[in-house]
């Protein structure tokens, strides 16, 4: 090691002469093929996956590279890579007349629409035509305003990177990240697992064995919309509603009190006067709702109120007597069998003393 040989030495040592000194990249040098590291020049789609999906431009393959071909004295380059998400292969080679690439098998090239010039995107470049370039160089106003056109290209690139560069800053730092979506999630968690408490309550308390959905606002609208039946108290309510008089009087009149100063009244006379008063209304109120044609005969009526009198029985020789009346009075009927008429619900059969 490190020693010199001569031209014309004699048996000198030979070094890397089973091996190739670019290695592995140049395993199939002897077919003209060389591995090199290749870029997207633009975003392509992959024919070859299921959906097709989409490559942006700048990922980087390892491609081999092989001269296919001659454009005047410019070499034409192919690329041939491999997609690692499908396991196939793209080729894409160089165009020296146009000075751009071309997809030539596997892939496609993305189309970005007429409103940006067909295949020329944002931030592709954008090579000048031969009329370009000899408009050019034979108007000075025409290259001074082509110079001025790429300034402002290159100051909305600026811009735009300056602009990611902002937006990216945000998530510079993964503690401060971490710790605002935590802190945000502490937050939410407390109202979940107070909702899950209250679901799991209803589940305990109505033995319900399914999972109790989320309330959206669909359901509180529905809820809203349901209308409950009255309950007793609000049916004796409004019973008591309807026996009112359509005109009320004055209940001082009715009362029968006077306009005079009052004077003080023993306790027994206040609840004597009471009681008398409270006798009177319920009287007068069970007397309107019997005698009313215009009450609804839809709402049950309530029991009148009994005041300790009780209905005799008729023995067996007053009701002989009565059905020997009947007999007489009555002219001849028709004995061909009726039905029997209901019960009258409303009569009440009571044991005698």
């Amino acid at each position: 090691m490190g020693r010199y040989y001569p031209p014309d030495a004699s048996n000198p040592p030979a070094f890397n002469s089973n091996s190739h000194p670019l290695g592995q990249r140049a395993n199939k040098i002897s077919q003209g093929i060389l591995t090199v590291r290749f870029e997207l020049p633009f975003a392509v789609w992959c024919n070859h996956c299921t959906p097709p999906a989409i490559i942006g431009q700048g990922v980087r393959f390892n491609a081999e590279k092989k001269k296919v071909g001659n454009y005047y004295s410019t070499p034409i380059w192919s690329f041939r890579m491999k997609h690692s998400a499908c396991g196939e292969w793209w080729e894409i080679r160089t165009d020296p007349q146009k000075s751009e690439y071309v997809v030539v098998d596997g892939a496609r090239r993305r189309d970005y629409g007429p409103e940006n010039g067909g295949a020329e995107a944002e931030g592709d470049l954008k090579f000048l035509t031969e009329e370009e370039r000899e408009k050019r160089r034979n108007d000075a106003f025409a290259n001074l305003e082509g110079k001025m056109e790429e300034k402002g290209l290159e100051r909305k690139n600026k811009e735009r990177v300056e602009e990611l560069y902002d937006k990216s800053e945000v998530w510079r730092d993964p503690y401060d990240v971490n710790a605002r979506l935590r802190r945000d999630f502490r937050v939410k968690r407390k109202v979940l697992k107070k909702e899950e408490r209250h679901k799991e309550g209803m589940q305990d308390k109505f033995s319900l064995g399914i999972d109790i959905a989320d309330e959206t606002d669909a359901d509180r609208v529905r809820a809203g919309l349901i209308e409950f039946g009255a309950g007793a108290a609000d049916t004796m309510d409004s019973e008591h509603t309807r026996w009112k008089p359509l005109f009320a009087s004055d209940e001082k009149a009715e009362k029968g009190v006077e306009t005079t100063p009052k004077t003080k009244k023993l306790k027994a006379e206040a609840a004597a006067q009471k009681s008398r008063h409270t006798l009177q209304k319920t009287l007068l109120n069970n007397t309107r709702a019997t005698i009313d044609p215009f009450l609804s005969n839809d709402v049950g009526m309530p029991s009148r109120v009994s005041f300790g009198v009780l209905k005799r029985k008729r023995g067996v020789q007053e009701s002989a007597e009565l059905e020997e009346h009947k007999t007489v009075a009555l002219p001849p009927v028709d004995e061909t069998p009726k039905s029997k008429p209901a019960a009258n619900l409303a009569l009440v059969d009571y044991d005698s003393d």
